[in-house]
């Protein structure tokens, strides 16, 4: 039963890994953008995982009164809402990077760091 429970973050680390190696061993600019966007997925997928409560609600209304803690029953909102903002400012992020790598291929007409870095000097 360990084993189900360490599956989202066995995940984690697997996309974190995947995406590193993309940086770090990738000689082209895109593939490095795609593993900086798979190393983001597994930083979204790691947040939503620490937010998981086995059998609880989604905290979407209730009739508390202010300033009441939330129940035993129900589910943090703050990592959902932390996952939410990662991915939308993730997206620009992207979008970002992408004109970036467009520029720089119209420029030098190559998406190898390593002849950008020879052009520059």
């Amino acid at each position: 039963m360990d084993l189900l429970w360490n599956i989202p973050f066995i995940t984690v680390a697997v996309l974190i890994i995947i995406g590193l190696y993309a940086v770090l061993a990738r000689r082209n600019l895109i593939k490095i953008v795609i593993g900086i966007s798979i190393i983001e997925n597994g930083v979204n997928l790691f947040l939503i995982t620490l937010g998981y409560r086995a059998g609880g609600l989604a905290p979407i209304y209730t009739s508390l009164p202010e300033g009441t803690s939330i129940p035993s029953g129900m589910v943090a909102p703050i990592p959902q809402a932390l996952t939410l903002t990662s991915i939308v400012i993730g997206v620009a992020v992207l979008a970002l990077m992408l004109s970036l790598v467009m520029h720089i291929y119209k420029h030098y007409n190559t998406l190898d760091p390593r002849r950008i870095r020879r052009l520059k000097e």
